[in-house]
């Protein structure tokens, strides 16, 4: 049996301390304050862009987006190019260009290194930490990513796998999961003074035939 993977409102979960969340986007710029290591701004998503995601994923093959600079005006044709059904993908360039905007403005940067992929497989199934200042990632389409709270967490089961390493997770009950929509930023171990407090997280495992279309950016 699957263990239970909680993606309720905030409201009804007894929150971690280092774990912010609400309905509403000011709860973003809360991953600047010493104690919280991830910020969820949960939002259901709208249905023209839940669509408009789910046509770029009518495809056999699994595939990737990147780039990195400003996200403007030539970042949007450039991703309008590639992406697999560009006939239906205005709603989600909209909303994928909003959002990088929006995390280049919080971290008062022009440059954001924005990545989107098409996946048929986990891409990090073992619990991991990133070694990178900060994370937002956000699922369109197929299950959100999975992230631990501190009290279920045994940090010298970090690292490459090995036989003599302790489960990562002690309470497999305490894992999280982020809804297709929430926008999530997550602490690495870069950055400073969280050098060993960084979010603790995975890609969640896709069934036959399933996909989840992903993105990610990181402030530069």
């Amino acid at each position: 049996m699957e263990p239970f993977m909680s993606s309720l409102p905030a409201t009804h979960l007894m929150l971690p301390e280092h774990a912010a969340i609400d309905n509403d986007i000011s709860v973003l710029p809360r991953i600047f304050e010493d104690a919280i290591n991830i910020a969820i701004f949960q939002r259901p998503l709208p249905a023209d862009i839940a669509f408009s995601a789910q046509a770029q994923c009518q495809t056999d093959r699994a595939w990737q987006y990147s780039w990195l600079g400003h996200p403007d005006e030539t970042f949007i044709a450039d991703l309008r190019r590639r992406l697999p059904a560009p006939e239906a993908a205005d709603p989600l360039i909209d909303d994928m260009a909003t959002i990088a905007e929006a995390i280049a403005f919080l971290f008062d940067t022009q440059t954001v290194g924005i990545r989107v992929r098409l996946l048929n497989s986990a891409m990090c199934p073992r619990f991991h930490c990133d070694n990178l200042p900060a994370r937002m990632v956000t699922t369109y389409f197929g299950p959100g990513s999975e992230w631990l709270p501190e009290h279920a967490i045994n940090r010298d089961g970090l690292g490459a796998p090995h036989p003599t390493r302790p489960d990562i997770a002690t309470d497999a009950s305490a894992i999280q999961r982020l809804s297709p929509g929430d926008i999530a930023l997550l602490k690495g171990s870069g950055w400073e003074g969280c050098e060993e407090r960084g979010l603790v997280h995975r890609s969640p495992s896709l069934g036959n035939d399933q996909k989840r279309l992903l993105m990610s950016i990181d402030p530069a």
